[in-house]
C-alpha cells in the first residue's frame, strides 16, 4: 500500500514512520525544516511498551506539498495537520491526487471530516480517532501513552486496519466514529490546561487543581452533548459521565483510581503545549471552541470553555492550576 501522510508532524511521524518500518511505502508531506533533519538522519520510532527503530531515510519518500507526490499506485492518505489547516490541505489534495482517494482524518475534533468532504468532493472523507499522545523531539517520534486507533468502517479502512496491525498499530472499525470522536473530544480537553499549566501531563494530572478546571471543561460538554443527543464513546478507562467526577477527587484517591489514566511517559506534553511554545496557531478553537459552538445551538450555557478559548488567543501565558480555577471562575 502507498500512505501519504499530510502533515509530517508527531502523529503524522509516529503512524508513517510504523507503516515504513514494516515496509510499506510512505510519503511525508510537511514543514522542510522536519523533513530536511529526517533525510539527513532519518527517523527514529519508539513506544511506551518498548518498541525502538530506525528507519533510514530512503525507506521513506518526501515532499514539501502534495503536487510534488510521486505516485506509487492507489494511495490512502492520512490526514493529520491542524485544524485549521484542514480546508487549504484537503484543496491542494483535491488538485493532486486522482478521484476517490481515501483521506482518512486523524486529526483532533469533530469538524474535519466535513471540512475534507467541503472542500474535495470527489476524495473519499473518512474519520479517525488517534488516542494516544505523541513526543517529537528532533528525528525521534516516541507514543508516551496508550490505546487503539479507531478508524471509521469503510470498505476503504478495512485492509487499511490489517495494515496497521501489522505494523504494531492497534486498531479497531467503528460502524460510527462521531461518538468516538466526541468522546476523544472530551479527553482533549485537558490539551488547554497542560498548555497553560507549563507541566509534563502526568505532573499536570496529579494537580487537583488542573483537573478541577479539566473537569468543568467537561462538564459543560458533556451538558452540550446531552441536549444535542451526542452519547460519546468510552475511550478511557472511565466511562464519559464519570470523567468529571473521578478528576474532581482527592490527589491520593485520584491517584489509586485512576493508574491507567497516569500510565503517561514522564516528558510528554500536549500537542497544544508544543504549539504555544513554538508559537504557532493552536487548535483550542476545534476543542473548547467546539464545546462553545454546540452549547449555543443548543441554549446550554459554556463560559469555562469561552475563557478558555480568550486564554489561548491572547499572549502566551503560564498559570497555576489555582489561577486558572480563579480565571474560569471557579
Amino acid at each position: 500500500m502507498h500512505f501519504i501522510v499530510m502533515g509530517a508532524g508527531a502523529v503524522g511521524l509516529y503512524v508513517g514512520g510504523r507503516l515504513a518500518a514494516a515496509g510499506q511505502a510512505v510519503t511525508l508531506v510537511g514543514r522542510p525544516r522536519i523533513l530536511g533533519a529526517v533525510a539527513q538522519a532519518g527517523l527514529r520510532v519508539s513506544d511506551l511498551e518498548g518498541f525502538d527503530a530506525q528507519v533510514p531515510a530512503h525507506a521513506l519518500r518526501l515532499a514539501h506539498a502534495p503536487d510534488a507526490i510521486v505516485p506509487a499506485g492507489p494511495a490512502t492518505v492520512l490526514l493529520c495537520v491542524k485544524g485549521g489547516a484542514t480546508a487549504q490541505a484537503a484543496q491542494a489534495l483535491a488538485a493532486a491526487l486522482p478521484a476517490d482517494t481515501p483521506v482518512v482524518s486523524l486529526q483532533n475534533g469533530v469538524d474535519n471530516v466535513a471540512r475534507i468532504a467541503a472542500q474535495a468532493p470527489a476524495l473519499q472523507a473518512l474519520g479517525a480517532m488517534v488516542p494516544y499522545n505523541v513526543v517529537l523531539r528532533g528525528t525521534h517520534v516516541h507514543r508516551a501513552t496508550t490505546g487503539s486507533l479507531h478508524l471509521q468502517h469503510a470498505p476503504a479502512t478495512a485492509a487499511l486496519a490489517d495494515a496497521f496491525r501489522a505494523a504494531g498499530l492497534a486498531a479497531v472499525l467503528a460502524g460510527d466514529i462521531r461518538p468516538v470522536q466526541w468522546g476523544k473530544l472530551l479527553l482533549n480537553l485537558n490539551n488547554p490546561v497542560n498548555a497553560l499549566s507549563d507541566l509534563p501531563l502526568r505532573e499536570e494530572l496529579q494537580d487537583r487543581d488542573c483537573r478541577c478546571v479539566f473537569a468543568a471543561l467537561q462538564a459543560e460538554a458533556l451538558r452540550a452533548m446531552a441536549r444535542a443527543g451526542i452519547r460519546p464513546a468510552k475511550v478511557a478507562p472511565v466511562p464519559p459521565r464519570l470523567l468529571p467526577h473521578v478528576l474532581r477527587l482527592p490527589d491520593a484517591l485520584f491517584t489509586r483510581l485512576a493508574r491507567r489514566m497516569l500510565r503517561i511517559d514522564p516528558a510528554a506534553r500536549s500537542s497544544m503545549w508544543d504549539d504555544l511554545q513554538a508559537g504557532r496557531p493552536t487548535e483550542i478553537d476545534d476543542l473548547c471552541g467546539a464545546v462553545v459552538r454546540l452549547a449555543a445551538v443548543h441554549g446550554v450555557p459554556a463560559p469555562c470553555n469561552a475563557r478558555m478559548c480568550a486564554l489561548l488567543a491572547g499572549p502566551r501565558q503560564r498559570l497555576t492550576g489555582a489561577q486558572m480555577r480563579e480565571a474560569l471562575g471557579l
